[in-house]
């Protein structure tokens, strides 16, 4: 099979959350992966997909990282019941446009402020915070938080202790906090699946800082109070056997139902880009040279011509193309 032209692929806010696998085999046939355990084999189309988890006990073959590759969906290794992860796949952009603008904003300390201002506008929706500094929007967001587990406790009637959470002892919390950790860890991984997706940074985050996914945490953090938090609290009181395959089955159906995906798309372009910028810019694969003072110049060009020799003496290169005076 040839490698598919990334133009033809579903963009990322046009496909599916996420399928987690464990204990299994996933390998490749023809244009589809195959997944096979000791009940048979499925077959689950590579480019509908966002992001593939994949858990304890499962095994891939290079055919099917390949396919998954090529088709642009994002491999996330995670623990058990996917609350740990590991490592991720690769991004579905040849722009970098969005990484640059990222990167420019984020080390700006006005700049920086003004999208930790949008992402929690996007909170208080009725509300303007636009003169609020970063402590008391930490202060209002914790109140608000605090609002929605008192709220989904009183409606599930689970009690409601605070988040503990112990990643290597995912089986020693109260059943809420399982479900929680479980459903974060889904909500993180199509937060970072996007991300990466777009091209943007998982490590440059604008709340969050200092950590290689705080920018998933940003982005994730936008959605809890309205996926994670009540799907937790009503699997919880259901008393379920597998919490965690439950926890994520309900997380995967309020993805696709509120189009959570072509959401986190356009709220990343929303707080990195300007209102006058185009948002839905044609993909272009092109490399450009950086230049300090024309901000880039054509590649794949030779420009020594252009150089500045006094007297209009004879360059003298090295074995490494470096330049060497005469005689030398």
């Amino acid at each position: 099979m040839t490698k598919p032209d990334l133009h033809s692929l579903p963009q990322i806010k046009e496909r599916l959350s996420f399928i987690y696998l464990e204990r299994c085999v996933v390998n490749r046939n023809d244009n589809a992966i195959t997944v096979t355990d000791s009940r048979g084999t499925v077959y689950v189309p590579a480019a509908t997909m966002g992001v593939f988890m994949l858990g304890p006990g499962s095994k891939i073959t290079h055919r099917a990282m390949e396919l998954i590759g090529n088709m642009g969906a994002s491999v996330v290794w995670v623990g058990e019941s996917g609350v740990r992860y590991y490592a991720h796949g690769r991004p579905l952009t040849h722009s970098s446009q969005l990484l640059i603008r990222q990167a420019e904003l984020v080390t700006n300390v006005r700049s920086r402020v003004a999208v930790a201002r949008k992402m929690y506008q996007m909170r208080f929706p009725k509300e303007d915070v636009s003169s609020l500094s970063m402590q008391q929007l930490r202060g209002r967001e914790g109140a608000r938080i605090r609002a929605v587990y008192r709220r989904c406790s009183k409606m599930t009637g689970v009690k409601w202790d605070g988040r503990i959470y112990d990643p290597e002892d995912y089986e020693g919390s109260d059943p809420v906090n399982k479900s929680l950790s479980a459903a974060n860890a889904c909500l993180y991984g199509v937060a970072h699946s996007v991300i990466v997706a777009l091209g943007c940074s998982p490590g440059l985050g604008f709340i969050h800082t200092g950590h290689e996914r705080s920018f998933v945490y940003d982005i994730a953090d936008l959605y809890k109070a309205e996926i994670t938090i009540p799907i937790a609290f009503q699997v919880a009181s259901e008393e379920v056997d597998d919490i965690g395959g439950v926890t994520r089955r309900r997380v995967r159906d309020a993805i696709s139902d509120g189009q959570i995906i072509e959401r986190i798309v356009n709220d990343i372009r929303k707080l990195l880009l300007s209102e006058t910028e185009v948002l839905d810019q044609p993909e272009v694969d092109i490399v450009h040279l950086w230049d300090d003072k024309r901000g880039e110049v054509s590649s794949g060009v030779s420009y020594y011509d252009q150089i500045d020799i006094e007297n209009d003496e004879e360059l003298l290169f090295d074995g490494y193309g470096r330049i060497i005076e005469e005689g030398s």
